[in-house]
């Protein structure tokens, strides 16, 4: 007690040295600029505080201690300890040093309070990071926080942020909390290297499907990983990243036994040896195989050819490199009999007997895909009808040396199976002066589309009438030189007893009420659809029509077409009709009086497309939107 009777408090006067034991605390609370020598604080007396007396004891009073004065490595043993993945989840918002510790924890070293267990999810969430939201810290919080609710299945990474992208921590994030992982995409993320993916490979033994895309820092080291560690991988999909080669595609043909489905697109450094490898790996079971932009030769063909006796699904696009010999060897080495689709785009080697060859080595080839044949004529096209027996279906884009009698000799030389048949912006199909004669036969087609093929006309129709009862889907777009003499041939000739349940004729500018008239009385029992968009021919009489005909009409468009508020009027009094879908984009004869016809439409509508109807006020519009909650309306 003398101690503190005897105590003077001169000691404790502050003579302007810094109270802080360490400067840079001070920092924390006050700016210490520099300060002129001739101007001086006031000294005050220190605030004192005595230390208590109890019992004739005496007690320093208790500092504050902070968890976050603990390092990294008593944190990160305290934070894996943590009860559960709710707590987990409310830890990542304390700061940044939390969330990256928590990040940094491998699911398998995190604890419970009463038993020592992983956690085992079933990667049921889908998360998707795209553009200025693709941060690591917004990654490593996505992680954690995904383990309480199913775990992450699928993650899509689109457009890292060019200042605090994604990089190799935000990877290795996911692979220390999302072992359930079994989708990853990334696109034009080109600050990820081998050294994320190799983390992704060590702790995501699950992943299923790896997309990557534009991956610049992607080489063959991490390809080697995942195909050694993600033993259900079954889907890979690589598209230009430029340090990808034959090393990468050769261990996932070795390692990879349950792989379905691979794509190569654009990939530089990939050549014959890596297609080579890849194909005649004895664990290799794909059946869907894509190879687009490669510098490979006639070489990989025959390896393809020979070593695909799995493929059902066989993509060709823009192999500048391979030639006629390249597909004669595919077709003659009778591997590909399982294959059922098969598509070829921008490759020179397309010729005619390349593709006879090829329709012979498939014999269960069902869907066909020629895009920019420019050496395919009529004769290689009828040869292939001859010899792919089982084909179904065919399309033919810019292929520009089929012609009328290419048409018509691929429908009058297909098996029974034929179904569908597509054509597109093949400029040099005309029509003849003068018809051929035509079998007295019936061809069981069932779809056709003609798209942008300025020479076909009426005569074309009017004979694909005739052999074609049995049509149920019908699309013409831009054929402007049709006119309803065709059409109305097409409309009677089908068979109304399974009737049209399709139909589209956008931008035929010739066709009339007549058609749609016709059309509604034959087949409104069937059609389902129905696409006027462009015929500005076309008027309310046909709206009248088809309100009181089409009994099953889901989807009408009538876009730039002479519709007028009466036309509306017409469907909307029809008890028969219930559309989903209705199109008046364009229709400028529309006006606010269709509003309440409009309305009662929308009871059923969840699609109505106003665009550029500029007589219909913008109030309207906004009573539309407020009342018809279920329709999504473009305006």
């Amino acid at each position: 007690m003398s101690q503190i009777f005897a105590f003077s408090g001169d000691e404790e006067f502050y003579h302007g040295s810094s109270i802080y034991s360490n400067p840079k605390e001070a920092g924390t609370f006050l700016s210490l600029g520099d300060c002129p020598v001739d101007i001086f604080f006031p000294r005050k007396r220190a605030r004192v505080h005595a230390p208590s007396v109890t019992n004739g004891k005496i007690s320093e009073p208790k500092k504050t201690v902070s968890i976050d004065s603990l390092p990294d490595e008593c944190l990160y043993e305290i934070l894996r300890r943590l009860p559960g993945d709710q707590e987990r989840s409310i830890c990542t918002g304390v700061s940044k040093r939390w969330l990256m510790l928590l990040s940094s924890i491998p699911r398998k070293e995190m604890k419970l309070v009463d038993r020592d267990l992983e956690i085992e999810t079933g990667g049921f969430l889908t998360r998707s990071l795209e553009g200025k939201k693709a941060t690591d810290v917004r990654l490593a919080a996505l992680a954690v926080r995904s383990g309480g609710r199913g775990g992450l299945g699928r993650l899509v990474i689109r457009g890292s942020n060019r200042v605090r992208g994604v990089t190799n921590l935000g990877l290795k994030a996911v692979a220390r909390c999302c072992s359930s992982l079994k989708v990853l995409s990334l696109w034009n993320v080109c600050s990820v290297e081998d050294e994320g993916l190799l983390e992704i490979a060590n702790g995501c033994h699950r992943l299923e499907k790896l997309d990557l895309s534009n991956c610049s820092g992607i080489t063959d080291k991490a390809l080697v990983a995942i195909a050694k560690n993600c033993p259900f991988l079954n889907s890979i999909n690589v598209e230009n990243c430029q340090n990808v080669g034959n090393e990468g595609l050769q261990a996932i043909g070795q390692y990879c036994t349950n792989l379905k489905a691979i794509n190569i697109k654009d990939c530089p450094r990939v050549s014959d040896q890596g297609i080579a490898s890849l194909m005649s790996s004895a664990s290799f079971v794909v059946n869907k195989l894509k190879l687009q932009g490669l510098n490979i030769t006639d070489v990989s063909l025959a390896v393809v050819g020979h070593y695909g006796k799995a493929l059902t699904n066989l993509v060709l696009v823009d192999l500048q490199n391979v030639n006629e010999r390249g597909f004669w060897v595919m077709g003659n080495a009778q591997g590909l009999q399982h294959l059922k689709s098969l598509t070829i785009s921008s490759c020179q080697g397309v010729t005619d007997l390349a593709v006879e060859v090829v329709g012979k080595g498939c014999p269960n080839l069902k869907q066909f895909v020629i895009k920019k044949g420019a050496f395919l004529s009529d004769n290689g096209l009828v040869s292939f009808a001859k010899a792919a027996t089982s084909l179904e279906s065919i399309q033919l884009v810019e292929c520009h040396r089929i012609t009328q009698i290419g048409f018509f000799g691929l429908l009058l030389n297909s098996g029974p199976k034929f179904k569908a048949l597509a054509m597109s912006s093949c400029f040099g199909f005309k029509d003849m002066i003068s018809g051929f004669p035509l079998p007295n036969m019936s061809i069981p087609l069932r779809s056709i589309t003609l798209t942008n093929c300025p020479g076909l006309g009426d005569m074309t129709v009017a004979m694909l009438a005739k052999l074609c009862p049995q049509l149920q889907y019908v699309n013409f777009t831009n054929l402007p030189t049709i006119t309803d003499v065709s059409l109305l041939s097409l409309v009677e000739s089908c068979d109304a007893g399974s009737g049209l349940v399709k139909v589209g004729l956008t931008g035929c500018i010739n066709v009339t009420d007549n058609v749609v008239v016709s059309l509604a009385k034959v087949h409104g029992g069937t059609l389902e659809v129905l696409n006027l968009n462009g015929c500005g021919k076309v008027t309310d009489t046909s709206m009248t029509a088809i309100a009181y005909n089409c009994l099953v009409l889901n989807e009408l468009d009538v876009s730039k077409c002479a519709v007028t508020d009466f036309g509306v009027a017409s469907l909307a009094r029809s008890n028969s009709v219930s559309l989903q879908i209705l199109g008046l984009s364009g229709c400028a004869m529309l006006s606010d009086k269709s509003l309440p016809f409009l309305m009662k439409l929308g009871q059923s509508l969840v699609g109505l497309n106003l665009k550029n109807c500029n007589s219909i006020s913008s109030t309207v519009v906004d009573m539309l939107e407020e009342r018809l909650v279920r329709c999504d309306i473009l305006v």
